[in-house]
């Protein structure tokens, strides 16, 4: 199945670098934008903004963010109620962004909305996020139509001498060119896997790392599409496309697995692989206990949160 935007589009920033790259989604698509976080900075935008409140704690843990969010599901649910796509872009590896995606894309479902969503995974040196994004994830693949995975650990293990900041800017960037062709084409459903390279002058090398990165997530066995979005493509020679097609095709070998391109225009020419996942990646494995069927979790229907309770207790001397 594909997934096709419709009219009218919200895109949600979830946290500080969901917030970032929802802004710039929205001067892409010429959409409307809502802002959450728990941390005022990041609201710092002209546009709908939703303020978690978790003062007076100046360092809320990533339940506690979520517990207090539940406080305005209400609120959230009106500002979604009107537009029929939700775009949702969170940070998994920050508090808000894994607090609050869950709760965002259930709410999104229960609205009865089409949800296109990305995930921004964090690093395997960020050990005290892993478990918990994975935990987010798995819950916002359920509520969502689409979900797109953004792994920047896979793009410094291809390229170890990049910064992390600068993977920051590779994957985003390579998010942009995904999103800017969205209103003309559409997705596969479910879960998608979204690699690229450095700036390199040759494709086909930026080809080579795109896929390898794609294999640091996920096994070639489990693609069943491909989508090359070459960009700077339209200086490439037509017969280096063509092999570039032949050889996605040849390297994933089952002929049920579809490869599509689509050149872009650019000064700097890189690949995008966009590859359509039916099977487990490395994120199932954040989650210790998700193998564990839904069925036999008690806990599924809402995710895990604390609650900030106030008591007055007099002291007893």
């Amino acid at each position: 199945m594909e997934f096709q935007m419709q009219d009218s589009i919200l895109v949600v920033g979830l946290g500080g670098a969901g917030s970032r790259i929802a802004t710039s989604i929205k001067e892409e698509l010429g959409c409307d934008c809502l802002l959450i976080s728990h941390d005022p900075k990041d609201l710092n935008h002209e546009s709908s903004k939703i303020l978690i409140n978790t003062s007076p704690i100046l360092n809320p843990s990533a339940y506690l963010i979520r517990g207090i969010s539940l406080g305005v599901r209400n609120s959230i649910a009106e500002r979604l109620e009107s537009y029929s796509t939700i775009m949702i872009v969170a940070n998994l590896a920050g508090k808000s962004g894994a607090a609050l995606a869950p709760v965002v894309s259930q709410i999104g479902k229960e609205l009865g909305k089409s949800i296109l969503s990305f995930g921004i995974m964090p690093f395997k040196f960020e050990k005290d996020r892993i478990f918990f994004s994975g935990v987010s994830l798995k819950r916002l693949k359920a509520n969502s139509d689409c979900t797109i995975i953004i792994d920047n650990d896979a793009l410094l293990d291809s390229n170890p001498d990049l910064t992390p900041d600068a993977c920051h800017v590779i994957t985003n960037s390579a998010l942009m060119h995904v999103v800017s062709t969205l209103k003309n084409s559409s997705l596969p459903s479910k879960t998608n896997i979204l690699s690229t390279s450095k700036d390199i002058p040759d494709v086909e090398t930026s080809l080579r790392d795109s896929i390898k990165m794609l294999y640091e997530d996920a096994p070639p066995n489990s693609i069943k599409s491909a989508l090359l979005y070459v960009v700077g493509g339209n200086k490439v020679p037509i017969g280096v496309l063509n092999s570039m097609v032949s050889t996605v095709s040849g390297i994933f070998s089952n002929d049920s697995t579809r490869v599509s391109l689509s050149v872009a225009n650019g000064e700097r020419s890189k690949v995008v692989l966009l590859t359509s996942i039916d099977g487990e990646t490395r994120f199932d494995k954040y989650d210790p206990l998700g193998m564990i069927p839904k069925e036999n979790v008690l806990d599924w229907s809402e995710p895990d949160a604390s609650i900030k309770i106030d008591l007055e207790l007099d002291q007893i001397e």
